[in-house]
């Protein structure tokens, strides 16, 4: 490891164990669970998942009615009536919710897989391997739109996971019903344990309730949950899935002039091991109709970091995850002092690297196989890819290796290994190893969070330097006092070619404070006032950045509308010049300059929403505004456009210059089944204008058609103005057989 002044690491390890300590004065012995039920098997036939609830299909099931409030005020009353059902067969797990209403249901969003955030909707979280560790998300609103995630960790959850389920919602003159079915197939549990984590929340948007069945700190995940006894028979077919799809894409570019045809058949095969135990095969892997990612403006000297969305990554990620290396600090909305890409920095497996240079254009992956799941109380995962040649790299065969050992009540202990560099030819490896704690039965409501991971990679050419390490503490709450602490070392050699770095070279120290207030009447659902901070030293001494927020007072209103007002202090050293845009260099030095921002956004449930955010003051030796602004109008379930504009405005010494990102949205849905969604980007920094529009068939879930256009423009400086460089039409179909 590279060496660390004895001062430093003393003052670290002294605020994690005096964190420690303060929150642990208040542990109690683990608590039993209050809540537990038994399932039934359906009298007759199986429910039909329609979303109206028949009292005959769902006869002997289990009722659950004992729920409560999760917020504004935990545990009081509800202000409506809700009724849980529950069944199971051989195939699948049957869930009904009767959310009774007296004002009229918000059920503006009808295209599948869109966050419900705004509607009304009721969820289900489920922990089939009963470990407290893991799980999965269901959630269903009014129109019958879908969405599901997998718990990353416990308090982390991927919304890109896509698993396949039944769902369906219906409103009548009682309010409004929600039906789902939960295939064995899609997910992973445990033929011998009769016992599953379970738990229910229903959101009710024109009243900001949220209402739970199991809650500590108005908080639900799988560490928190209450239990259903009763599974026996569960199977799983033979556990095979086939998804065999077919594009046909023509391309074109500009300059030079060139056309293409393709048409490109894929197979994606995924089979249950044991239930809890998955193997996938990917073939000729296409991505053409995965998302494009929205932009975001850089104005600092480091990567940025942007999210997984493609699907074969997305299976089973929770058994690669690391050390809880990317997880948030407050978990508030907002700034804070490490940015994203400083809390993701080190993580050992980025699965973005792979089918992806390094300027973002599609690699082809030949084939690929991976296998992850549990086995009794160990989590594995083995991923391994044949990435095919780009530009002046060869093609690469690619490794991913990770096991962990689930220790003490909600703990565990784990290695990981990568072999291969999917973006250069260098041979390049990495071994690491971690621990991760979690407590979440602690009194007064407590989650304890702590974590300490050490890497090392190898990479030809390089001798020293290629260690890391780091270490955290966090106490996550929604109300009272919460807090974090957190040091990593990166070494300036350290090399994770199949993961994700920011900086290198850096020992990085973060910590934070904050309290949240809950009035239980009043004009405020709740306040919130917090400091945090980061500092990143060279490893050789001196400081190379430093930042601190305050977040002076964040509230939000009863109708859920935010308000956000913070106030930073930056000092960036450069020792080398930085240019900041096309010609215009931050000369080496010392800077420290002061912004403040305010920030509004209303809430989502509007018919027309949207927010502003103001961010001004000092930057290195020269002024910055930051204006962006966010209007929304959804005049009905089967019409949303938006407008977003992100404008920053520098004037430094050695020149002035403007960043303008500008996106618009226009979705089209004509029902739950068929969307049309139209996404236009453009930046001055890069001048091109990106149009993404895609038209989407889901006749059911896990069948799938899409028509996507890609066409991108881009303004050469001249009287002709915009012009096409590059145009892509695609047609893409994809069907799972499951056997």
């Amino acid at each position: 490891m590279n060496n660390v002044k004895p001062w430093q690491l003393k003052t670290t390890l002294c605020l994690l164990l005096t964190g420690l300590g303060c929150f642990a004065e208040a542990a109690e012995a683990p608590q039993a669970l209050t809540k537990a039920v038994t399932i039934s098997r359906p009298a007759a036939a199986k429910p039909v998942i329609d979303g109206r609830f028949s009292p005959e299909e769902w006869a002997g099931a289990t009722v659950i009615e004992d729920l409560h409030l999760t917020q504004p005020t935990e545990f009081a009353k509800p202000s409506q009536r809700t009724q849980i059902y529950l069944l199971y067969d051989t195939d699948a797990l049957y869930v009904a919710a009767r959310n009774w209403d007296t004002r009229p249901v918000t059920a503006r969003i009808l295209r599948q897989g869109e966050f419900l955030l705004g509607d009304d909707h009721f969820g289900l979280i489920i922990d089939p391997l009963n470990n407290r560790r893991s799980g999965y998300l269901f959630v269903v609103n009014a129109n019958g739109v879908r969405v599901d995630a997998i718990y990353q960790n416990v308090t982390q959850q991927e919304f890109n996971w896509d698993g396949i389920f039944e769902g369906a919602g219906s409103q009548d003159s009682e309010g409004w019903t929600a039906e789902m079915a939960i295939p064995y197939k899609t997910i992973a549990f445990n033929r011998d344990n009769d016992t599953w984590g379970i738990n229910f929340f229903r959101v009710i948007a024109s009243t900001n309730e949220r209402i739970g069945w199991v809650s500590r700190n108005r908080s639900q995940d799988p560490s928190i949950a209450g239990t259903v006894s009763g599974f026996s028979g569960l199977e799983n077919g033979i556990g095979l899935d086939v998804v065999p799809s077919v594009s046909v894409r023509q391309s074109r570019t500009f300059d030079p002039a060139h056309r293409r045809t393709e048409v490109r058949p894929s197979m994606d095969v995924f089979y249950k091991i044991t239930p809890s135990l998955n193997a996938a095969l990917t073939f000729n892997t296409d991505f053409s109709a995965t998302e494009v990612d929205d932009r975001q403006v850089n104005l600092t000297r480091f990567n940025l970091f942007f999210p997984e969305k493609r699907d074969f990554f997305l299976k089973d990620l929770d058994v690669f995850e690391f050390g809880n290396i990317g997880s948030g600090n407050f978990g508030q909305p907002g700034p804070a002092a490490p940015t994203t890409a400083a809390r993701q920095n080190g993580r050992p497996f980025f699965s973005r690297n792979i089918g992806l240079s390094p300027t973002g254009v599609p690699v082809d992956l030949n084939y690929g196989g991976k296998v992850s799941g549990r086995i009794g109380r160990f989590s594995v995962g083995a991923l391994g890819i044949r990435q095919d040649e780009f530009a002046n790299t060869n093609a690469s065969n690619l490794f991913v290796g990770r096991a962990s050992a689930n220790v003490l009540a909600e703990s565990s202990i784990g290695v990981i290994a990568t072999h291969g560099d999917p973006r250069s030819n260098l041979d390049n490896s990495l071994m690491g190893a971690d621990f991760v704690y979690q407590n979440s039965r602690l009194a007064s409501g407590l989650n304890l969070q702590a974590e300490g991971w050490v890497q090392r990679s190898e990479t030809t050419g390089m001798d020293s330097g290629q260690g890391a390490y780091g270490f955290g503490v966090r106490v996550p709450r929604n109300t009272g006092l919460q807090g974090y602490a957190g040091f990593k070392e990166i070494g300036e050699n350290f090399n994770p070619a199949l993961g994700f770095v920011s900086e290198r070279g850096i020992q990085d120290y973060s910590a934070g404070v904050g309290h949240h207030w809950r009035p239980r009447t009043g004009p405020f659902q709740f306040l919130f006032t917090g400091i945090d901070a980061r500092r990143a030293d060279v490893l050789d001494g001196g400081l190379r950045s430093q930042s601190t927020v305050w977040r002076a007072l964040h509230f939000n209103t009863r109708p859920n509308d935010s308000y956000r007002f913070n106030l930073y202090r930056s000092r960036e050293v450069l020792a080398i010049p930085f240019q900041i845009s096309r010609g215009i260099f931050v000369p080496t030095g010392d800077y420290t300059f002061d912004e403040y921002s305010g920030e509004f956004a209303s809430s989502a449930s509007r018919s027309v929403s949207g927010g502003f955010l103001l961010r001004a003051g000092d930057f290195y030796t020269g002024e910055r505004v930051n204006l962006v602004g966010k209007l929304t109008w959804r005049p009905s379930k089967h019409f949303r456009t938006s407008l977003t504009y992100d404008y920053n405005d520098v004037e430094l010494p050695q020149g002035n210059f403007i960043v303008r990102l500008t996106s618009v949205r226009a979705d089209v849905v004509f029902s739950s089944k068929l969307s049309w969604v139209n996404l236009v980007q453009y930046d001055n920094v890069s001048g091109v204008i990106g149009i993404n529009s895609r038209l989407h068939y889901v006749p059911e879930d896990g069948r799938e058609a899409f028509l996507v256009l890609n066409h991108n423009l881009q303004d050469p400086a001249t009287p002709g103005g915009f012009q096409t460089t590059y145009a892509e039409l695609t047609a893409k179909v994809n069907y799972t057989f499951r056997f």
